[in-house]
Order: C-alpha cells, then sequence, then structure tokens
C-alpha cells in the first residue's frame, strides 16, 4: 500500500474569489442585546447550578463525617446521635 501525496496547486489572483472574508452585513443593536441577555442568562444559570452542587456535595460530606463520629462514639443510638449533631449545626430535621 503506498501512500502518495496530493501535488500542490497554487491559486493565481485570478482564480481567487471575489467576496470578502468576512460579511459586510453588520449586527444589528437587538441582536448584539440578544446575544448580551443570552449569554447572562446562560452564566447565571451554570453559576447557580456550580452553586447548588458544591453545597449539596458539602452537605453530603458532612452528614458521612457526622454518621461516621455518632458510629464511633455511640454505635447503639447512631440514628438519634446524628439528628442531634445535625440540628445542633442549624440543619433541619430529616
Amino acid at each position: 500500500m503506498s501512500l502518495s501525496i496530493p501535488s500542490v496547486h497554487l491559486v493565481t489572483d485570478s482564480e481567487k474569489e471575489k467576496r470578502p472574508v468576512v460579511p459586510d452585513q453588520r449586527l444589528s443593536p437587538w441582536m448584539i442585546w440578544g446575544y448580551l441577555v443570552g449569554g447572562v442568562l446562560l452564566l447565571a444559570a451554570v453559576g447557580t447550578w456550580l452553586v447548588w452542587f458544591s453545597l449539596h456535595l458539602q452537605r453530603e460530606l458532612d452528614d458521612r463525617a457526622i454518621r461516621a463520629a455518632c458510629e464511633r462514639t455511640m454505635p447503639e443510638k447512631v440514628e438519634r446521635c446524628v439528628d442531634t449533631v445535625v440540628l445542633q449545626r442549624g440543619g433541619g430535621k430529616r
């Protein structure tokens, strides 16, 4: 199996297309505002989700640490210990 390199063709000025690379049409102010508002809404949605996800992870990790500490100190009353610690830290009852 032989791989060959395709031949190179030099493009002359007469073969070039005469249209500009960047379109002449300008964006209207409404389109610019639309893109700006859409970008801000997208950033707000992603930011809100990231904050929620970080709080969720922190709460999960705290719950696991509390449960592990309660199992070490009070293995017979784990649920009561967990509820007490969560309430003392300002959380709600589960």
